[in-house]
């Protein structure tokens, strides 16, 4: 059984940093890989983040454009967010999960999903 706990969410201002954790118990390496999603109320969730787990590649959503860097310790299986220059538009709540790359497409077909952490990116 998989179990994501995030943390590390907050309010921070435009332009600052901020670094989301993600606290991994479970077996994932039979996934695609581990990443992250975001939801604002009203829309679907979108893909942030999905590290492929047998080679390491990395997929971002678009509206990432080199903002965001996502990054994992096996030794303390943890997974991290790191997200530069946040801006209000990137204010949600995002979701350590197992993921799938399609095209430029991110999923979650494995439904493993965390509890998420509350982005507020304001002045």
């Amino acid at each position: 059984q998989v179990q994501l706990v995030e943390s590390g969410g907050g309010l921070v201002q435009p332009g600052g940093s901020l670094r989301l954790s993600c606290a991994v118990s479970g077996y994932i390496e039979d996934y695609y890989g581990i990443g992250w999603f975001r939801q604002v109320p009203g829309k679907e969730r979108e893909g942030v983040s999905c590290l492929r787990n047998n080679d390491g590649s990395v997929y971002y959503g678009d509206f990432v454009k080199g903002r965001f860097t996502i990054t994992r310790d096996k030794t303390k299986n943890m997974v991290y967010l790191q997200m530069n220059s946040p801006q209000p538009e990137d204010t949600a709540v995002y979701y350590c999960a197992t993921c799938r790359v399609v095209g430029t497409k991110a999923s979650n077909p494995y439904e493993y999903w965390g509890r998420g952490t509350q982005v507020t990116v304001s002045s």
